[in-house]
């Protein structure tokens, strides 16, 4: 969902807020929010894109790993390259072009849905092949944020001194044993809101099936020739678009 613009700015302040007092270092906002570039509705075949973003992109966050993970925000697209990641899209409930890649971690990227049903919802994708796991990673920017923001004050997300960015977790390297620490410092946490590798894990499977992704695609067997079919179409569409 779009996020009101007031609750938005304010789920934003207060994760920069925790994030500061947890010791990060973080820039001052850049520049007023601008409209998005045209190159942004031909990559995504959209009309519109939405103020939530816009604002999100001028406040500056692109230029540090201020997020979760070490993970960076991405800055509006200068080529066609960010239609290749969308070849993860399998069995998404929307149509797969229509979502801008926003948030990358080491490992997993977050998109920003751009129109329809679900436009401002946060979906989250695996890099590593095989997974199959596009999956809703928070309703709007502002929850999204909201989580982030509660796993620092439990202390799910803490500032590691010797990279300077805020790591989720014990630093175990096991990411089953980080899903039940946050579950165990506070239920409410929502580990899918995090840069955790979760490949089949039930949690979510289940968050799959609830959001409508068509999970008879997301399967060994089906899904390897669903995404070289929407390798083939990204293919096309950068090419009728000369990107």
């Amino acid at each position: 969902m779009l996020d009101d613009m007031t609750v938005l700015r304010n789920a934003a302040a207060g994760y920069r807020a925790a994030a500061t007092a947890a010791g990060l270092d973080w820039p001052e906002p850049a520049a007023p929010p601008t409209a998005a570039p045209e190159l942004v509705h031909r990559l995504f075949d959209v009309d519109h894109v939405a103020e939530q973003l816009t604002w999100l992109q001028s406040q500056g966050w692109d230029a540090e790993r201020l997020l979760p993970g070490g993970g960076l925000t991405l800055p509006w697209p200068a080529d066609g390259d960010a239609l290749d990641d969308l070849s993860l899209s399998i069995g998404v409930p929307f149509p797969w072009r229509q979502q801008l890649p926003l948030f990358h971690f080491e490992y997993l990227f977050f998109t920003f849905v751009l129109a329809g049903d679900h436009e401002g919802e946060i979906w989250r994708y695996e890099i590593p092949p095989d997974t199959w796991d596009a999956v809703p990673a928070a309703p709007s920017l502002a929850a999204l944020f909201s989580q982030w923001t509660r796993g620092i004050e439990t202390g799910a997300v803490r500032l590691d001194p010797s990279s300077g960015w805020l790591m989720v977790g014990s630093g175990t390297g096991n990411d089953y044993d980080t899903i039940r620490e946050l579950q165990e410092l506070d239920p409410g946490l929502d580990p899918l809101a995090f840069p955790i590798s979760m490949p089949n894990h039930p949690l979510l499977r289940a968050r799959q099936a609830a959001a409508g992704v068509d999970t008879s695609c997301v399967t060994p067997e089906r899904a390897p020739e669903i995404m070289e079919e929407l390798m083939d179409e990204i293919a096309a569409v950068r090419g009728a678009l000369g990107v």
